[in-house]
């Protein structure tokens, strides 16, 4: 039994060999370099913010969109007052409502004359070469994929054959607009992101920002747009649509937007909360200086050593000159031996350390739940003060949600992180090795007092509950034991397991955590 079991890993080894031997990129194509539009003080949307930045000599103006309806309206208003360039990278851009959605704004953007690029990771790309390639095909948008699979072998097999390689992602998230406003954060596009899900909604956060910092958004954006892991979809599509095709997609798009004019979600974006600050002329930016911290596209070309083209020593000051408090928001949070050990020092010289990540309950990825759970006893021990998020529904929230398309699951999806309720970062950035090491990310340090210090206050006020608060507690044998402290159905509750899990899950959780697959979550 043994000899055949090994000859048929054999064979399946040698057959994967030979199927990475097929999986090839083209390399004779053309990528045009282009580069940001500058000099666009005269937009609509300059000419907006011209008065404010003048008074703001210097400084940044941000606006924080904790709100999935207000991040979608902030994008279709940028959108649809574009006259020079929509520039945008994402590493999912989903085929749903929202995707929808976003895309008619930008093709209507594309039908003014304004010139749109869209840079998409590979990842969530997968038999959509068509449908894309069709966008692509507007005379003023250009669609470029980066990190792309080979067209010609099964993608599953190359997480193999190509380890090392497509398992490194571009995670990058902006959003430009006549290179006068920008959008950061850690939403992707999709229903998901933007409370257009009926199952599932995602805690995010973006931020919308005018000044200075537009212009470093951009450059980063550029870096990546002519950077050699970019291929035009027109390369990887191979022979372009046809007449027929783009009229049939097109025709099925508009019939599709045209069915949403009066839908459910669009109702909800018209009546959003900034969607009314905007009729009433109430938006204000909150203003202050600010460093973008970026990955550089060249980190998915190179060892994982060379940290010269990593983000981590951008953020890693910021980390290190806390004083009294650090406030972490990262939903796949796996600090491994290093970070557990930085976290509690921290503690040690006296700042209070709190982190807020997904439980296993409310991850969306349960196997990094594995190398994050082994942490926890070191990190409670050691004086950190931990939350993770509490999925589950009042029975008044489960009755209010009935029959309006209301999310029955909430998942943290935020990457965010504030130092001393004086600087916040804002971004793409989870606190996972994959992150860290293996993908690419971006993100937006901000020195403003006013954003830091709401969002501690918000956490002060509203944390526990949303969420389960961890002790670590001994018991009369020596043994420790974590219990979950929480509320539901407006009574305080307390679990001595990970809550709302079943036996198997907590099993998963516990026989993964034995595999030496850490520095991939």
């Amino acid at each position: 039994m043994i000899k055949r079991l090994g000859e048929v890993i054999l064979v399946t080894l040698l057959t994967l060999m030979s199927l990475s031997s097929c999986a090839t990129l083209p390399e004779n194509f053309t990528r045009t370099e282009s580069y940001a539009i500058t000099h666009t003080a005269q937009t609509t949307l300059g000419r907006m913010m011209a008065d404010d930045l003048a008074a703001n000599p210097g400084l940044s103006g941000f606006l924080p969109l904790g709100n999935g309806l207000d991040a979608f309206v902030a994008r279709a208003v940028l959108a649809s007052i574009a006259e020079r360039s929509i520039d945008m990278q994402y590493y999912l851009y989903h085929d749903d409502l929202v995707g929808y959605l976003f895309t008619d704004q930008l093709i209507k953007a594309a039908d003014r004359g304004v010139r749109v690029r869209i840079l998409v990771d590979d990842m969530g790309l997968g038999g959509r070469d068509l449908g894309t390639a069709v966008l692509d095909s507007h005379p003023n948008v250009e669609v470029r994929i980066f990190n792309p699979f080979s067209r010609n072998t099964a993608r599953a097999s190359q997480f193999l054959t190509r380890m090392g390689s497509v398992t490194r992602r571009m995670h990058n998230k902006s959003f430009l607009v006549d290179n006068q406003a920008t959008i950061l954060g850690g939403r992707n596009i999709g229903n998901e992101y933007f409370e257009a899900d009926p199952d599932l909604a995602f805690a995010d956060l973006d931020v919308l920002a005018v000044g200075p910092v537009v212009s470093d958004v951009s450059t980063v954006f550029d870096l990546y747009w002519n950077s050699e892991l970019a291929y035009p979809i027109a390369s990887l599509k191979g022979t372009p649509p046809t007449p027929e095709d783009i009229e049939q997609h097109r025709k099925q798009f508009n019939d599709f937007i045209d069915q949403q004019a009066d839908s459910a979600y669009l109702r909800a974006l018209r009546n959003s909360d900034l969607a009314q600050k905007m009729r009433a002329d109430q938006v204000r930016f909150a203003w202050g200086t600010a460093e973008v911290v970026y990955d550089r596209p060249e980190k998915l070309l190179h060892n994982t050593s060379k940290i010269e083209y990593h983000l981590g020593p951008q953020l890693k000051p910021y980390l290190e000159q806390v004083k009294n408090e650090l406030i972490i928001f990262s939903p796949y949070f796996v600090p491994g031996a290093p970070g557990t050990t930085f976290l509690t020092q921290l503690v040690e010289r006296g700042v209070r350390v709190r982190i807020v990540t997904n439980s296993l309950a409310s991850n969306d990825v349960g196997i990094v739940h594995s190398g994050y759970a082994k942490y926890r006893k070191a990190l409670l021990r050691g004086g950190v003060e931990l939350y993770e998020m509490n999925k589950q529904l009042t029975k008044e929230q489960r009755k209010a949600k009935k029959g309006t398309g209301g999310s029955s699951k909430a998942s943290l999806h935020a990457k965010s992180f504030v130092f001393d309720r004086e600087q916040i970062f804002i971004g793409s950035l989870n606190l996972d090795p994959r992150a860290v090491i293996h993908n690419t990310e971006i993100g937006v340090v901000i020195d403003s007092k006013e954003i830091a210090d709401g969002m501690g206050q918000w956490f002060d006020q509203n944390i526990e509950a949303f969420t389960f608060r961890l002790e670590l507690v001994t018991q009369k044998d020596g043994s420790e034991q974590v219990r979950w402290h929480g509320w539901e159905n407006g009574q305080p509750v307390v679990y001595t397991k990970e809550p709302h899990t079943s036996i198997w899950q907590r099993f998963g959780v516990g026989f993964f955590s034995f595999w030496p697959i850490e520095s991939q979550l």
